[in-house]
């Protein structure tokens, strides 16, 4: 309506482009109006500023004007918007760590490049992880090489053990594992949990680079510990020497570390450059999480997810007994095409009851001869089932796997978590006669071989308070490799100045000592 009063204010003789002209010069008007009401540029833009608008700082060009010529353009690397079709795509994508290259990094990968039979067995096997692994890192924003790390610590094997008792895919010990909250008892070991112990891993691993700010060092802490590495650093410091990872004095597995992780780096780059094959691994998830209920025996677990033992053991690798236990470990790993599959015969499962196994906790110590008696198993089944070694004593409140009944409830989250075994050496003992000295009690015997004082007397059938006449037979019954305590021997602590006769009578009293051992 205003277009069409504003067109008609003009003369008839006014023509319709010249309308379009008018309409243009006002736009233009209006644009010089509001660049002159914008900001002033930054301090070091080249801009002109001359009167009183201009400001300090503002760099005014002297001299004769010359010619705007155009930029040169750079040569920049596009990053693709399209998602990666494959996880090795992704993973080398989100490489970030600088590399490392020298003769170390060479052997390295001459030695694996010649190995393609382990490249093989060790990538088809990180099929099932990798996906979770890259997940986190990316979350976390932390290179996607440390992915790689399962490679160099256990070959993706999560039930790996070294010969210092590091366990798991990634390699915790025991103590280290504790720090970080990696549960350890009867029933299941967190440091060979899937998702626990990348946690746990990744928890670490930001924790060594917080202190080094260096991705070399924090590997070399993660392999050596962070102490050894600061001492190392120290000591560099103190010398005048650099603290780099390849300046520091290390120990040859540690300097071997970080460049058995650059070559397998390298051959995921450049697998053609090395004669590789890697297994396709789709960019996907591999498994899923499923909660359970109900304490559930690991053999009908797997059968009830339609997957083969060996495959569910693989992705629960945590489970140290034949029985899963809902209050310690309340959900599942299963591939992603089975959860569903469990889920529905879980419900609809009627065949009796999920688990045939229970925990049940020793009230005193005890023999395997006893624990089997009062929970009804045989001896040799209890012992093998729990790891016991014969002649060893179950201690009171250790916790044994058990048949469970009917009527027994799931095990509580006490028990769950913080189940263990204790053992002691059951003691062999062999029915021993010693002839008694003068002066000699049932007191004084005791004493001198450790044992009880109603002990001594029952077995001699005197009271505790009685002497014994020199050369008397005295019963005992003495650990196979009991010897008379040197402390109890000595039954008067002689003045200093006598010191050495006092030793001489000691040592020939204790020689006219007789002792028959007989087969008990």
């Amino acid at each position: 309506m205003m277009l069409h009063s504003r067109i008609a204010s003009f003369p008839p003789s006014f023509s319709f482009l010249n309308v379009r002209l008018v309409s243009l010069a006002l736009l233009l008007v209006m644009s010089v109006l509001a660049g002159c009401a914008t900001k002033p540029g930054l301090p070091d833009d080249p801009v002109l500023a001359t009167g009183p608008g201009a400001t300090a700082g503002q760099h005014i060009p002297k001299g004769p004007l010359r010619a705007i010529t155009p930029s040169q353009i750079g040569s920049y690397s596009i990053a693709s918007t399209e998602p990666p079709k494959e996880l090795w795509d992704r993973i080398r994508r989100g490489f970030a760590m600088p590399d490392l290259q020298n003769e170390l990094v060479t052997d390295r990968e001459q030695w694996y490049a010649s190995r393609p039979d382990y490249i093989q067995r060790m990538t088809e096997r990180s099929s099932k992880y990798l996906f979770h692994i890259v997940e986190e890192l990316e979350r976390r924003q932390m290179p996607t090489e440390l992915a790689l790390l399962p490679f160099i610590e256990s070959a993706f094997n999560p039930q790996a053990v070294s010969s210092a008792k590091a366990a798991g895919m990634w390699q915790f010990m025991p103590a280290t594992g504790k720090y970080f909250e990696l549960k350890q008892n009867v029933f299941r070991d967190d440091r060979r949990d899937v998702l626990a112990s990348t946690r746990a891993a990744l928890d670490y691993l930001q924790k060594l680079y917080g202190m080094f700010g260096d991705w070399h060092l924090a590997l070399a802490a993660y392999n050596w510990g962070e102490g050894s590495v600061g001492r190392a650093i120290a000591k560099n410091q103190k010398a005048g020497l650099g603290t780099s990872y390849e300046e520091l004095n290390m120990p040859a597995e540690t300097r071997l570390y970080v460049p058995k992780l650059q070559a397998v780096k390298n051959i995921v780059a450049r697998p053609q450059a090395f004669s590789a094959e890697l297994p396709l691994i789709e960019n996907h998830p591999y498994f899923q999480q499923v909660q359970i209920s109900r304490d559930i025996d690991v053999a009908l677990a797997a059968r009830l997810a339609d997957v083969q033992i060996e495959d569910f053991k693989a992705l629960n690798p945590s489970a140290r007994r034949p029985v899963i236990l809902a209050a310690g470990t309340p959900q599942i790993l299963l591939p992603w095409d089975n959860a569903l599959v469990f889920q529905r015969n879980f419900a609809a499962y009627t065949q009796g009851q999920y688990a045939s196994w229970t925990a049940w906790t020793a009230p005193s110590t005890m023999n395997a001869t006893e624990a089997a008696r009062h929970t009804g198993m045989n001896e040799s089944d209890l012992r093998s089932m729990n790891n016991i070694p014969p002649r060893m004593l179950i201690k009171a409140g250790s916790t044994l796997l058990v048949p469970r009944s009917a009527l027994m409830e799931d095990v509580s989250s006490q028990v769950a978590d913080n189940a263990q075994v204790s053992l002691a050496p059951e003691i062999v003992t062999r029915r021993t006669t010693v002839k008694a000295r003068k002066g000699e009690s049932v007191t004084s015997i005791a004493s001198r071989y450790g044992l009880a004082v109603a002990s001594v007397a029952g077995w001699n059938n005197v009271s505790v308070n009685a002497d014994f006449k020199k050369g008397h037979q005295i019963v005992l019954h003495l650990p196979f490799s009991a010897r008379p305590a040197p402390s109890a021997v000595r039954s008067v602590r002689q003045p200093a100045s006598s010191g050495r006769t006092a030793i001489k009578a000691e040592k020939r009293s204790a020689s006219k000592t007789i002792v028959k051992k007989q087969k008990r």
